[in-house]
């Protein structure tokens, strides 16, 4: 396609003349595309492609969604993982810090200066900015309130590309029916509605379906091809030892669903199925590999349990759907970095970071980079920081070790007015203080951070599991944080990433890039 001709298609895609570029096109209802925030990226993207010279259609786009991985995470994960290399650390890049194209993301929602979840992944996967806790509800709905949420539904990148033939498939280390990667295909008022025991006796009446209910009958194209993560208990019914009052278990309505089709269905249960899975001549994959949230990458490791990494999970989704001639679309979220960091235990959160860097890692080795636009980003950050003057390749979970000296002499360590040592990571709320060890117990956890005040940590591993840091404000959980995040681009269309911009406008990226047209 000449470089004429993929401009005009490109900018037709705001009047939605895209029908020569695409197997087919998605009507966007009138408040979704006429949305000031909608319109606003567009615009944008429509002045970048002034700028384009060269670039190809992508094929594939995978979406990689760190969340809760901020700028203060990105650079402690890249030094812890530098330091488990025998290096100083500082000098070290994630995989995807070294992508030719980046850009910083605003992350508000519409209601709140600080995100949540469900608000910035809508508006990546929507093009429109929304309310904190809603999933795909235009900001014209009310939180947890069905009835409201009739007529403001808001269709994402994901149906999209299932409309125009393209294979799906999401991705993560926490439940598939949470925030994240429910914002790829559902559309629902109040994020908890994971299944229906959270539903109110409202959104029963006015016909509400839980997330995991919209997942296994989503109606686009021929379903999402690929459901790897955590979450098992929402599909299944109380009596089987799931959440579900109704009484069906959706992975078996999910696997008659194909019933008749010549497609080959898998539902898994572990790593070791998945490992051993013909995925070749797999269609549909389904893995639900734990109750709840998978495990912490380095809990998983340490305690053998049979779950995939993150990254063998994309390796498995990238084989099953490249199989389709006409792309796909994957999104890939790494869940638990924001746990971590809610918990204030900067260890798993940073190890998650690196398990996350070795899937994007995983996801260039796999694929062509000529027809395959890969974005790492976060949804947002957390009050996580980086400080205390510690002296390069100083380890990154550790107490502050200064150039000066000025540190206790039997160990070394920096020390704060208070005479005591202090770590170089810490959080400005949350619960703070633990020494677990290998304790996992969550009672036991809130019970060690209860008292207030400064810890003497001169005795104690601050580089163990069970650590976590010391935080300034109490409170049940640490918080999000309002700063920009990052976006990093490699592949087909990256050039589009460049910039600060707002969160909404990864959709616009996404559609220009892999010539889609939400059609009005």
């Amino acid at each position: 396609m000449s470089q004429r001709v993929f401009k005009l298609a490109l900018t037709g895609l705001a009047a939605g003349v895209m029908a020569a570029a695409n197997a087919g096109s998605v009507a966007l209802p009138a408040y979704q595309s006429s949305s000031d925030w909608f319109a606003d990226g567009e615009t944008r993207m429509a002045e970048k492609v002034e700028l384009m010279r060269e670039s190809n259609r992508a094929k594939n786009v995978i979406l990689f969604v760190g969340d809760g991985m901020g700028i203060s995470t990105l650079t402690a994960a890249r030094i812890l993982q530098g330091q488990m290399a025998g290096e100083d650390g500082e000098e070290n890049l994630l995989s995807f810090e070294a992508f030719p194209y980046s850009a910083l993301v605003k992350t508000y929602n519409t209601n709140q200066q600080t995100p949540d979840s469900a608000g910035t992944m809508t508006a990546m996967m929507s093009g429109v900015k929304n309310k904190a806790g809603m999933i795909n509800i235009s900001s014209k709905g009310l939180r947890a309130d069905c009835a409201s949420s009739k007529g403001n539904e808001l269709n994402t990148f994901l149906d999209l590309m299932e409309i125009t033939g393209r294979s799906t498939g999401i991705i993560s280390t926490a439940r598939v029916t949470h925030a994240t990667p429910a914002a790829t295909y559902a559309r629902v008022p109040e994020r908890n509605w994971e299944s229906d025991d959270g539903l109110t006796e409202e959104a029963r009446e006015n016909g509400c379906k839980d997330i995991a209910d919209q997942l296994v009958s989503y109606g686009y194209g021929d379903g999402i091809d690929v459901i790897l993560g955590g979450g098992r208990r929402h599909f299944l019914p109380s009596e089987e030892g799931g959440k579900r009052q109704d009484g069906r278990d959706l992975t078996v309505e999910w696997q008659q669903r194909y019933e008749g089709a010549d497609v080959q269905v898998a539902y898994l249960q572990n790593g070791t199925e998945l490992a051993a899975q013909d995925l070749t001549s797999t269609d549909k994959l389904m893995g639900l590999f734990t109750s709840s949230h998978m495990s912490y990458d380095a809990d998983r490791a340490a305690s053998g349990s049979d779950e995939p990494t993150i990254a063998e999970m994309t390796e498995s989704a990238i084989q099953v759907l490249e199989k389709n001639d006409k792309g796909f679309f994957l999104m890939v979220e790494s869940g638990r970095i924001d746990h971590a960091h809610h918990a204030g235990n900067a260890y798993n959160a940073l190890h998650d970071a690196v398990a996350f860097s070795d899937a994007v890692q995983a996801a260039v080795d796999a694929v062509n980079l000529d027809e395959t636009l890969i974005l790492v980003t976060a949804d947002h950050s957390h009050v996580f920081t980086i400080a205390g003057y510690p002296t390069k390749g100083n380890p990154i979970l550790g107490r502050v070790v200064t150039n000066d000296g000025s540190g206790a002499p039997e160990e070394g360590a920096a020390q704060a007015g208070d005479g005591m040592p202090y770590t170089t990571l810490g959080y400005t709320n949350g619960l703070g203080f633990a020494d677990l060890g290998d304790e996992t117990d969550a009672d036991a956890r809130y019970a060690s951070a209860a008292d207030a005040g400064r810890k003497d940590i001169s005795g104690i591993d601050v580089e163990a599991p069970g650590y976590h840091q010391e935080a300034l404000v109490p409170m049940g959980s640490e918080t999000h944080a309002g700063e920009d995040i990052s976006l990093h681009a490699v592949g087909a269309g990256a050039w589009l990433v460049q910039g600060t911009i707002e969160q909404n406008a990864l959709f616009h990226i996404m559609a220009r890039a892999a010539v889609v047209s939400p059609g009005k």
